[in-house]
């Protein structure tokens, strides 16, 4: 079954389909929605973001792919866990699954993101979304044509990244990367480091009118406000947008105040 792009970039479609195809259960107002995560990295549990987000609305289930390292080689000796992880999930009740980790999913191009939505959905029978595709439609809803990146990733990462964002049309004016490899070191980037990189990261490229903040392994739930004050451009991140589409599939209100202007419901 082919999935067009504008399918996959609009979550209040897929949810629409969801509801329509039985994918998801009618609200309990007594209990939490459950959201599927699968996570690159083992070990990862429950997202603080997602506690912060959403609280106990959201009951978050965890699947992880043991990733090692941020590379194609890394991302390669996991893809074939990711339908197996999906099918747990579904067995555990989730509603919906995102797929976390951006650049496991950009990084063959978006023929390949749209492979692995339908992978997800062929394995769980759920509404499923990548967290390269929640990123994208980040950008679309905040109208970003030219765009700053601002990424944990190396330059043939980054390289990836550019050659996904232009495929989506977008005018990317600057990618610049921090250059970690070992998922064991984006924990130790800071978030006063984080804005500091990401005001720069636009400053080198004043025609952006978007910075999307690239990896889901970076917290960048609180700095989303204080970089769209610094800078004057609104923010798109990696974990917080994935998160919020995930919740937009269960068909919740998964808007928040306090964190940059998509999140808000603020942006245009």
């Amino acid at each position: 079954m082919s999935t067009s792009r504008r399918d996959l970039l609009r979550f209040t479609g897929l949810a629409t389909l969801a509801s329509v195809a039985g994918f998801s259960r009618a609200a309990d107002n007594d209990s939490p929605r459950r959201l599927g995560l699968i996570f690159p990295p083992a070990g990862r549990g429950v997202p603080e973001e997602g506690v912060a987000m959403y609280g106990g609305r959201v009951e978050f289930l965890i699947e992880t792919l043991g990733l090692e390292t941020m590379t194609p080689a890394g991302y390669d000796a996991v893809i074939d866990r990711i339908g197996p992880c999906a099918e747990k999930l579904a067995e555990r009740q989730a509603e919906a699954i995102v797929l976390m980790g951006t650049s496991l999913s950009f990084y063959r191009g978006q023929e390949f993101n749209q492979r692995l939505t339908q992978l997800l959905v062929d394995h769980s029978g759920l509404a499923s979304v990548t967290m390269s595709t929640a990123i994208v439609s980040g950008l679309e809803r905040v109208g970003a044509r030219q765009v700053a990146a601002a990424t944990a990733y190396n330059d043939a990462v980054n390289a990836r990244l550019r050659s996904f964002l232009d495929e989506h049309s977008f005018d990317v004016l600057g990618v610049q990367g921090l250059g970690i490899e070992a998922v064991e070191d984006i924990f130790s980037v800071t978030q006063p480091q984080l804005i500091e990189f990401g005001a720069n990261v636009v400053a080198r490229s004043p025609g952006a009118d978007a910075l999307l903040v690239s990896c889901g392994g970076l917290r960048t739930l609180e700095i989303l406000a204080p970089l769209e004050a610094r800078t004057g451009r609104p923010a798109v991140s990696s974990t917080p947008h994935a998160l919020f589409a995930g919740a937009t599939l269960m068909e919740m209100d998964a808007h928040v105040s306090g964190y940059g202007s998509l999140l808000s419901g603020k942006s245009r």
